[in-house]
């Protein structure tokens, strides 16, 4: 489905009951929504998902004005017309990797409609994408060994109908300003990160600053958790959500 704001169409799907409580997506970098697929169904007996691709990523157009539009103040108010689109005032966070820069910065935007956050692989300081690689390799390898079974990555997870505009896009994580952000992190929150992911020790930097977060280090497991492990990821995100009473 389309979303059409400003200049853009935004790419978006919905899953899950139409009343259940509404939680919005948002993906890694040079992930389309795709990434989801293995993860979605594990939860959508108990939420509906709203995911979608930023502008000028996964199948979203590009940027009209790549200046001003590619930018996570942009970004947080597409998702947010969409979320009016669909008579929602409040609704609950998921995010992994780039998409937890996006998040911190979509909560820090508007607080007062964010019910939670769950924030996976995050990391508000440069990315060592090499260090990425390797960690996972090395979670594989550690599954092999344990007897876990693999998650092939979700054929629509690279889709790109506009592969010269990602680096743009992208690039909205170092336009934004983050001095404030963690202040505005007041609802119930959880961050997860794997052992195998460098982002761990910058994880647990935001969990320090968040004091009320709660934290969960996944055994097992590197960068781009949600991809290579929909099953616990999903099973963290009830978790925490049987916690605050959202799901029974």
């Amino acid at each position: 489905m389309y979303f059409e704001i400003d200049g853009a169409n935004i790419n978006y799907a919905l899953d899950g009951p139409e009343h259940a409580p509404l939680v919005v997506h948002w993906n890694g970098a040079n992930c389309a929504l795709g990434m989801w697929d293995e993860a979605i169904p594990r939860i959508n007996g108990h939420f509906r998902s709203l995911r979608f691709d930023a502008r000028g990523i996964g199948s979203s157009s590009p940027a009209p004005n790549p200046d001003t539009d590619y930018t996570f103040e942009r970004y947080v108010a597409d998702v947010n017309a969409i979320v009016d689109s669909l008579g929602v005032e409040k609704y609950h966070l998921w995010s992994m990797a780039w998409g937890s820069r996006a998040a911190i910065a979509h909560i820090s935007q508007c607080p007062g409609r964010i019910l939670s956050a769950a924030i996976y692989d995050a990391n508000l300081e440069a990315a060592d994408v090499q260090a990425q690689r390797d960690g996972h390799k090395e979670a594989v390898r550690r599954q092999l060994v344990a007897g876990i079974d693999r998650f092939p990555s979700p054929p629509g997870t690279s889709a790109n109908d506009y592969p010269d505009q990602t680096p743009f896009a992208t690039a909205a994580a170092g336009k934004f300003d983050y001095s404030n952000a963690l202040e505005k992190i007041t609802m119930p929150v959880i961050f997860a990160t794997g052992d195998c992911d460098p982002n761990l020790p910058y994880t647990r930097k935001l969990v320090n600053a968040v004091t009320h977060a709660k934290f969960v280090e996944m055994e097992n497991v590197g960068h781009g958790s949600v991809i290579q492990r929909p099953d616990l990821t999903s099973e963290i995100f009830l978790d925490f959500h049987r916690s605050l009473g959202t799901v029974s």
